[in-house]
């Protein structure tokens, strides 16, 4: 199933309308994965904090903390569908400023909880809870925001204005990161342990207030009021149930690829490089922050480039070079006599590779929707990848090694997911974004 331009039509657009929409759109994905990387980058100090009682092994709290991790994951598809639903039918507009609204809540209340030296075997029940709440949140921004660039953009540019969400989520990373390094820096390790870790979290206050006010601001986009002109005038042909399913499943296994190899390069390399390379913590975040911007700066050139000769191909590069190099360039940061140097450009280039695929990929899921299942086909589309390859790479990674010995796996898990990948993009329509 594949969908008509989400694009409308330049005349129905007031000066400064299509920006003032890229935004607001971005903004909500921005904090989502600012906090997503925060609680990645800080996974070993909440593990101490929360999942650890007396008695218990690092290893084993950090699993229970990417246990966690991936608990908001699993109920992203929830979120997807419950909000998609609403958002195909009152509008991207209402249902993406309670998005904001319930992500900043939940992630504010994380800075401010309770350890279990306080409160005990409540305290991982409490974060688990505002966990699920964020994968409830997180599960409804990305369809609504895709579907707000996309149908905002201007004829040939869906690509441009799609790639800009995967942007965000590239500067939510590094500002993560930035924020991680920075505390690391300027505390001991004892200060950030009792309450530096906070300090991020409720950060989230300030910013998701802007956000709201931006998008309360926002008009509806003019593609979803000619759909609802439609159903007044008559309801309109909609596609069947099974097509849809066949096409979220589609969907899914397109994105697969850089759901695993971008989180596992750029969150869960952190606290891999500490556990399995007994790198130091600033270390260990330096190389995520060069990841991250390697990620961020192929984003945008491959979302335009994707404008100019199909989605198809870009992707395809981005997976295919999955594939080849994560192996070897994991290999390049094992080795005791690789230089710091080379190590930097190692993860530079990884982040890079994943941009590829992450420019292209939001246009490409929205044109695979008609407008009317827009919003939840391809919110439920990203939330599933994530859910299975996203939110269980730390789990699996870490697990994997453990029981294995094996530090190449996270190499492997990136390679075979965008393995996968290449074979469902095969068959992404040749056509040029239009």
């Amino acid at each position: 199933m594949t969908g008509p331009a989400p694009g409308p039509g330049l005349r129905t657009l007031r000066p400064g309308q299509s920006r003032g929409a890229l935004v607001a759109g971005s903004v909500g994905n921005f904090i989502e994965w600012y906090e997503f990387g925060v609680y990645g980058y800080f996974a070993t100090i909440i593990a101490a904090r929360f999942f650890t009682p007396e008695g218990g092994s690092a290893v084993e709290a950090l699993v229970k903390t990417y246990a966690s991790f991936a608990l908001a994951f699993f109920f992203r598809p929830v979120g997807a569908a419950v909000f998609g639903r609403l958002g195909d039918r009152i509008g991207r507009r209402p249902v993406l400023i309670v998005v904001i609204a319930l992500m900043t809540g939940a992630t504010t209340a994380i800075g401010a909880l309770p350890t279990y030296a306080t409160v005990g075997a409540l305290a991982p029940w409490l974060l688990t809870l505002l966990r699920v709440l964020q994968g409830l949140s997180a599960g409804g921004e990305f369809g609504g925001a895709v579907s707000l660039m996309t149908e905002f953009a201007p004829p040939g540019r869906r690509g441009l204005y799609g790639s800009w969400q995967s942007f965000t989520v590239a500067l939510g990373l590094l500002g993560g990161a930035g924020a991680a390094a920075l505390l690391a820096t300027l505390l001991s390790a004892e200060q950030l342990g009792d309450w530096g870790w906070r300090l991020p979290f409720l950060l989230t206050l300030p910013m998701g207030l802007g956000a709201l006010w931006l998008r309360l601001r926002l008009a509806e986009t003019p593609v979803f009021e000619a759909e609802r002109e439609q159903v007044r005038q008559g309801e309109p042909e909609r596609p069947a149930a099974g097509e849809v399913v066949r096409a979220v499943a589609l969907g899914a296994g397109r994105v697969m690829g850089w759901s695993a190899a971008g989180y596992t390069l750029l969150v869960v390399l952190p606290s891999y490089l500490q556990s399995a390379l007994n790198t130091s913590f600033r270390q260990a975040l330096l190389a995520t922050v060069l990841a991250n911007l390697g990620f961020a700066a192929t984003i945008v050139p491959a979302g335009l480039l994707s404008d100019r000769i199909g989605r198809r191909p870009v992707m395809l590069a981005g997976a295919g070079l999955v594939v080849v190099l994560a192996l070897p360039l994991l290999n390049l940061l094992q080795e005791s006599g690789t230089s710091n140097a080379t190590k930097g450009v190692a993860v530079c280039v990884a982040g890079g590779v994943v941009g590829l695929m992450a420019g292209p990929g939001p246009a490409m899921l929205a044109e695979m929707f008609p407008t009317g299942v827009r919003y939840t086909g391809l919110g439920l589309a990203y939330a599933l990848s994530n859910a299975v390859f996203s939110g269980c790479a730390g789990l699996i990674i870490t697990e994997a090694v453990k029981r294995t010995g094996n530090i190449d796996i996270p190499g492997y898990y990136a390679a075979t997911t965008c393995a996968v990948s290449v074979l469902a993009l095969a068959k992404v329509p040749s056509r040029k974004g239009s």
